[in-house]
């Protein structure tokens, strides 16, 4: 793969495309788990928003309503992750799975009835077009994304400063570290942790509809491909902060955006190597900083309130 200014700044622009969708679902993922819940719904959540996305922008002929269903299924989606892990103290892992599961399950029968049982993906006569900027210049594909991609760069920040700077971050952090004094000092832990989880159910929504409203304009069976998983990886990653969190996505996606490159230029590796080195960079990133991680003090634990 020749190596130059141009090839570096095109492998730079694939990097923040390929990070977006993951991007979104983390810091969903990062909000909820702040207060403590851990959602391993979020691979069934984002299939079942990009399709749900693709399908409400194809009848309605509006890409617009089609973002609106994408988030909307990610909401609905976390609120019955509440239901069942807030509301009816089910275990974490269980109630996620099965959500994943159903998710997963409910998007592949709808597609088959919508679509049947065709080999070429369905695809929209018009998706959101990258915003050009720079053009004619070596920085036009930095710089000419999608405008979702600039929105999940921006809320790293917003993501941060919500968590660090306000009262409603205060009260999810209290809630995530010690939901007994939360509820002691007059704070609803079910509340908060329902408001968390809509935040994330939201931005999930919004990872769903990158891919099938925007980057490929499609929707197949595959089009998530674990990056749900990859997100709660990074997540950890992170150490539940939105920057650390970026720096994650950031990371598996120039890897992911290097293995294209490699394979497209030729290079003498087996592909299913190529295909499995961002996956084993995350798991070996997590192996170097999981044991320094701190995690919210009540993940995964069941609030009941007393008297």
């Amino acid at each position: 793969m020749e190596l130059s200014i141009e090839s570096i700044l095109v492998l730079f622009g694939a990097t923040l495309r390929i990070a977006t969708p993951i991007l979104l679902g983390a810091l969903g993922e990062t909000v909820i788990e702040r207060a403590g819940i851990l959602n391993l719904g979020i691979e069934g959540t984002l299939l079942l928003s990009s399709f749900t996305g693709f399908v409400a922008a194809q009848v309605t002929g509006s890409l617009w309503i089609g973002l609106l269903a994408a988030m909307l299924t990610g909401v609905v989606l976390c609120l019955l992750m509440g239901l069942l892990s807030v509301t009816l103290g089910v275990n974490q892992h269980v109630s996620g799975l099965g959500i994943t599961m159903l998710a997963t399950a409910l998007a592949l029968f709808w597609f088959r009835l919508q679509y049947g049982g065709g080999t070429t993906p369905p695809a929209l006569d018009e998706s959101f077009q990258p915003l050009q900027a720079f053009t004619g210049t070596p920085l036009e594909p930095v710089f000419s994304q999608h405008w979702l991609v600039y929105v999940a760069l921006l809320l790293v920040p917003v993501t941060a400063w919500m968590l660090n700077r306000t009262s409603f971050g205060l009260r999810l952090r209290s809630v995530g570290e010690n939901p007994e004094a939360a509820d002691t000092a007059g704070v609803s832990v079910y509340r908060v942790r329902y408001e968390a989880l809509i935040v994330g159910g939201i931005l999930m929504g919004l990872g769903g509809a990158f891919l099938s409203l925007a980057q490929l304009g499609a929707f197949s069976h595959g089009i998530i491909n674990g990056r749900g998983w990859v997100a709660i990886a990074i997540v950890i990653f992170g150490n539940w902060r939105p920057g650390r969190v970026l720096a994650g996505a950031l990371l598996f996606s120039f890897v992911q955006a290097l293995q294209l490159r490699l394979q497209a230029s030729g290079i003498a590796l087996p592909y299913e190597l190529l295909l499995a080195l961002p996956y084993l960079l995350t798991i070996v990133a997590i192996a170097l900083v999981g044991r320094n991680v701190s995690a919210p003090a009540a993940l995964l634990k069941p609030y009941r309130r007393e008297g």
